[in-house]
């Protein structure tokens, strides 16, 4: 007798449902990468498929190791928060590295690099702003020694 075969029914059923859902998943990311056509449009259907994949397949594992030895099986938490950090790193680091070898390579079908914008925020104040002179004001006489005030 294997250890599957003690597997309750109410475990077995969701177990194989959320294996079906993430096979689904991966196979649509899969479609998504042979459908679609440049690169920059296959490189993100992968990386949903499989990371929406992989958690219903470790929620699955989880599940099913966590019934047939009557404790909490958290290890499959490591693998998906591996899978879910580096994926999205992976697909940024090869993006970056296709879109420089574009633009070296002068490809009219990637936008050219703008130049660095001023950072967000508001402006940065000078440091110390100009003494502007005293205006005579009406009624008022001018200051002395103002050479305004010295001219007829």
């Amino acid at each position: 007798m294997t250890p599957l075969e003690q597997l309750p029914a109410w475990a077995a059923v969701p177990a194989a449902l959320l294996l079906l859902a993430g096979a689904a998943m991966t196979l649509l990311g899969s479609i998504g990468l042979l459908r679609l056509g440049g690169f920059y449009e296959r490189v993100h259907a992968p990386t949903l498929g499989t990371s929406a994949g992989i958690a219903c397949v470790l929620l699955a594992s989880m599940l099913v190791f966590s019934v047939l030895q009557s404790r909490p099986v958290l290890h499959e938490l490591l693998v998906g928060l591996a899978v879910i950090v580096t994926t999205p790193v992976t697909l940024m680091l090869l993006a970056r590295a296709a879109l420089y070898r574009d633009r070296q390579e002068a490809d009219a079908t990637v936008p050219a690099r703008q130049p660095d914008a001023p950072a967000a925020g508001p402006p940065a104040a000078p440091l110390a702003a100009p003494l502007a002179a005293p205006s005579a004001g009406p009624g008022k006489e001018p200051p002395a020694g103002d050479a305004a005030s010295a001219a007829p």
